[in-house]
């Protein structure tokens, strides 16, 4: 029954033009017989040798007639070795092409469910979901993983319940391989799947099974401090990317095809800029929406607008504000935290109250302008 499986699994793969990409690097101990399972489910296995120091390269020479090498002369990193996968996979005509890591936390079996998976959705991207609380889960990973969906969601708006599996199935011709990628690391992973989902192809978790083998016999190249703040440096690229370029390009691209004014469109994102600013933290979009309303502005806009003050945004919003009220009432900005006196907690919260409304009214004005031009540009362009 098992051979038959096998067998068919084989055949699917051979059908849905799918091959099977392994990065590996040091992990001689559980390659062999990670190669001879994969063989068994899949007949297309390219294996990428990531400047490997132990009996890696033998091992491969030792299926060297059922296997594609490809040979790091160095240590180039997860997301190198698999981005140069992905590319060769491209290059010899697949259509498809499951990844899956070297160190036999991934079963091999699994590559049945995400075939029969994108038969049923083509051109997906498939993540396999792990077990989060499976015995054995390192904490660690457990915490990045939440942390990532979390950011994930933030960014593209698509919620997965586990963002940084290695076991996927790429669609080869949904994705940018070009050399504008910004890591080669374990963050590669992450920095793909986001681009991905921008680029408009659907994102999904299959689940899969996972082993996680006892502490004192688990390889792992995750450097939980360097890879982690690589990964968190990563995120905080991506979201104000997100702030500063692609949230307000699709903002302005939605607001063209309204039918409000641009004097009216242009009034609400001024409301919301302001509302959103001002110190009455946690009541401004429900004070943000009274007003649009008493004011007959859009209320949508005014509320989105008012979300200027997100988590990544706040540290310089409150800044700003104090910075101006200091300004505006000739104090100095700086200050010894170690010599303040409850006068001088008044006087620093006047300073930030006063400021935050000029402030306020400062991005609202700026805000408001420049959807007018913007609006004015682009609405005249289509009309032409």
């Amino acid at each position: 029954m098992q051979n038959l499986e096998e067998n068919n699994t084989v055949r699917l793969l051979k059908d849905i033009q799918c091959c099977v990409i392994m990065p590996t690097y040091n992990n001689a101990g559980t390659l062999a017989g990670v190669i001879q399972e994969i063989l068994s489910y899949c007949a297309d296995l390219i294996v990428i040798n990531d400047g490997s120091t132990d009996g890696t390269a033998e091992i491969l020479k030792s299926f060297a007639s059922k296997i594609s090498v490809l040979t790091h002369p160095f240590n180039w990193g997860k997301g190198a070795a698999l981005k140069n996968g992905l590319e060769y996979a491209l290059q010899l005509g697949f259509r498809y092409a499951i990844s899956i890591d070297s160190d036999g936390q991934h079963y091999p079996s699994d590559i049945l469910r995400l075939a029969d998976a994108i038969r049923e959705h083509p051109d997906t991207l498939l993540v396999g979901a792990r077990n989060l609380r499976a015995d054995g889960m390192p904490g660690k990973n457990t915490f990045a993983n939440r942390f990532s969906n979390f950011w994930f969601k933030v960014e593209t708006g698509v919620r997965l319940e586990d963002t940084q599996s290695g076991f996927r199935l790429y669609p080869l011709h949904r994705l940018d391989l070009s050399d504008s990628h910004l890591t080669t690391g374990y963050e590669f992973e992450l920095e793909i799947l986001v681009f991905t989902a921008w680029n408009g192809t659907e994102v999904r978790n299959i689940p899969v099974n996972v082993y996680y083998p006892p502490e004192g016999e688990r390889v792992s190249h995750f450097r939980p401090f360097r890879d982690f703040t690589r990964i968190s440096v990563l995120n905080t690229l991506i979201v104000f990317y997100c702030l500063f370029w692609r949230w307000p390009v699709n903002y302005i691209e939605k607001l063209k095809h309204l039918h409000d004014s641009n004097s009216r469109i242009s009034a609400s994102v001024m409301l919301g800029v302001f509302m959103g600013i001002i110190p009455i933290w946690g009541y401004q979009m429900i004070c943000a929406f009274a007003l649009a309303h008493l004011l007959k502005l859009n209320k949508l806009i005014v509320v989105v607008a008012s979300n200027i003050s997100l988590p990544p945004l706040i540290p310089f919003i409150v800044f700003a504000s104090y910075w101006t009220g200091c300004r505006l009432l000739g104090q100095p900005t700086l200050f010894a935290i170690g010599e303040l006196t409850l006068a001088d907690v008044g006087n620093v919260l006047i300073q930030y109250v006063i400021g935050a409304f000029a402030f306020a009214a400062i991005a609202a004005a700026s805000a408001g302008a420049i959807t007018m031009l913007v609006l004015s540009f682009t609405r005249r362009r289509q009309v032409q």
